[in-house]
């Protein structure tokens, strides 16, 4: 496999999903469940202390389907990506696909939610603009990538080495 690709391939990844997260928080989609679940426990709270409070948790109908979309969305991208590399073995499908998931959680934790989470206006949940120490929780995020983010990592990462061997 090319290592110049892969990198290019990283890039390019790490572009399209900041493209989908700024898509999608968007209007009011930031106040649908599947999107407050991904904000600390005490913003939740904050929030629901002036909205309707909605199930936010991982067992959640909407939680599941966007998370299950997502996996659907990332196996396509990961497919793509260890085809133009040159993956032509389920390991190298999956280890190729599973290194571009803990890149773009790494990308997501460090930049997404360090950076641009914690200090863009359009990220803060009505109600809630004033809790700038809650938005900068770091150890919060890093949590989410670790567990359950290597897990959702392993399942796009296995079905990209099994379609790999297929094609």
């Amino acid at each position: 496999m090319n290592i110049w690709m892969i990198l290019i391939e990283m890039a390019v990844f790490a572009a399209i999903f900041t493209a989908i997260i700024f898509a999608y928080y968007q209007g009011d989609r930031k106040y649908s469940p599947a999107s407050i679940h991904n904000y600390p426990p005490d913003i939740q709270e904050e929030y629901f202390r002036t909205h309707e409070r909605v199930d936010v948790s991982y067992q959640s109908k909407n939680v599941i389907l966007t998370k299950g979309l997502g996996i659907l969305i990332f196996t396509g991208i990961l497919l793509v990506c260890c085809r133009i590399a040159g993956a032509e073995t389920f390991q190298q499908g999956f280890l190729l696909a599973f290194v571009l998931m803990a890149w773009i959680g790494i990308y997501d934790t460090i930049f997404l939610d360090w950076v641009l989470f914690a200090n863009l206006p359009m990220f803060r949940l009505e109600g809630t603009e004033h809790m700038d120490e809650a938005y900068h929780q770091k150890w919060f995020h890093v949590r989410g990538m670790l567990f359950p983010g290597i897990i959702f990592a392993l399942i796009p990462a296995a079905a990209v080495g099994w379609l790999v061997t297929l094609f």
